[in-house]
């Protein structure tokens, strides 16, 4: 195993140097990827050279995924197997750097997140403990892996892996992408609590854009969830483990329904699973409700066991009635209280479409409201039995 640091640059002139140093002192191979900076320390280049450090450029500004791919390219080529990643801005300590050694020594076949401790740093943003917490989300929902940070650039990628696969995104939103795709193609995940630190508000230099950024990751979201929609089998660069069902449990039918209550049973994949069984079921999926749940949660590794409890709650004839009387009101701006035959089975390809129309409002807030609900009770019970 060869493990190499690859530290990505842009514009931070005031840390790098210092983050280098430090990096330099915990490992021998030391990498730098200066993508397009218009501000450098002075005399860059020799200083790097004198700490044994390998200078790499990019002629223009082309983006934080872009830079990690010029450098996995690089480490290939040389026989490198690990890249360890650490952000130029010094929010990350290199002192840590050992731990991650050693994890990946442990786990080779993995990729290793240092997960922020937001509880015991000055100086968050807001806006970083939300986008964390949304990434999480949606990355828990594309590959049914739980990770705490998908955010962090503290982290070790196989190389091989990197220069395997194809990735769109070479901005902020290529780490999402690297790990989503990573986690498909077999590679495991294993997570480091580290420190973090945040300079205070002022002083810090971000290049994060709000809206543009924001955008390309909504759309990243979009793309991953559909094609893990897809019943087309990820390519697999890792051996998987053994079948994660086997027909042999059938046998046990005990042991196996067990299996399935277990499956995703912490407070939030509980609450993901009842809000997007929940959204399902108030859908006009007429006579396929239960196929498609069920089809879904294998898709997304949710627990099967409560999406499908859930929709009974939102049988016929309540959560269609709910449905029609809201997408009439949405085309007529009153509420349908004619029930005649005439109206009910002459225009029944009406009342399918204000249906349909009236789910696109209700299932979502239903959904919400089951996801609220499911999660605070799983938690409260989870703490009482702890507390137990």
């Amino acid at each position: 195993m060869k493990i190499a640091c690859v530290i990505p640059l842009y514009d931070h002139p005031d840390t790098v140097l210092d983050v280098v140093s430090c990096a330099r002192k915990f490992l021998a191979d030391v990498r730098v990827v200066d993508d397009g900076s218009t501000r450098l320390p002075p005399d860059f280049a020799p200083r790097l050279a004198e700490l044994g450090v390998t200078l790499y450029r990019h002629d223009r500004n082309l983006g934080k995924g872009a830079a990690l791919l010029t450098a996995a390219r690089a480490l290939a080529a040389e026989g490198v197997t690990h890249m360890i990643t650490l952000d130029a801005d010094g929010q990350h300590s290199p002192a840590e750097l050992p731990r991650f050694v050693a994890a990946a020594e442990a786990h080779p076949q993995s990729v290793i997140v240092g997960c922020r401790d937001f509880d015991h740093a000055e100086n968050v943003p807001g806006s970083s403990r939300f986008g964390r917490r949304f990434s999480n989300f949606w990355c828990r929902l594309e590959t049914g892996v739980r990770c705490s940070d998908t955010q962090s650039g503290f982290r070790v990628y196989p190389v091989a892996g990197l220069n395997a696969l194809h990735f769109h995104c070479r901005r902020y939103n290529f780490e999402i992408e690297v790990l989503v795709k990573l986690l498909w193609s077999g590679y495991g995940l294993y997570e480091l609590e580290i420190p973090v630190s945040y300079t205070p508000p002022g002083g810090r230099i971000s290049h994060f854009r709000r809206w543009g950024d924001n955008w390309r990751l909504s759309v990243l979201h979009t793309c991953l969830v559909t094609r893990q929609l897809l019943p087309i089998p990820h390519r697999k660069l890792v051996k998987p483990p053994v079948s994660e069902y086997s027909w042999r449990e059938l046998l046990h039918p005990f042991a196996f329904l067990r299996r399935l209550l277990n499956e995703n049973a912490d407070p939030a994949g509980l609450a993901a699973s009842a809000a997007v069984g929940t959204f399902l079921a108030v859908l006009p999926l007429i006579g396929v409700h239960m196929a498609v749940i069920l089809y879904v949660c294998i898709r997304f590794k949710l627990n099967k066991v409560m999406a499908l409890a859930i929709q009974n709650l939102f049988m016929p004839p309540l959560s269609p009635f709910l449905c029609i009387e809201t997408g009439y009101f949405l085309r007529h701006g009153r509420f349908w209280t004619e029930f005649t035959l005439q109206n009910c089975l002459g225009e029944l390809h009406l009342r399918i479409f204000e249906w349909l129309l009236g789910s696109l409002l209700l299932a979502p807030l239903f959904a919400v409201i089951a996801w609220v609900c499911v999660y605070f009770t799983a938690s409260f019970l989870s703490c009482r039995k702890e507390a137990v």
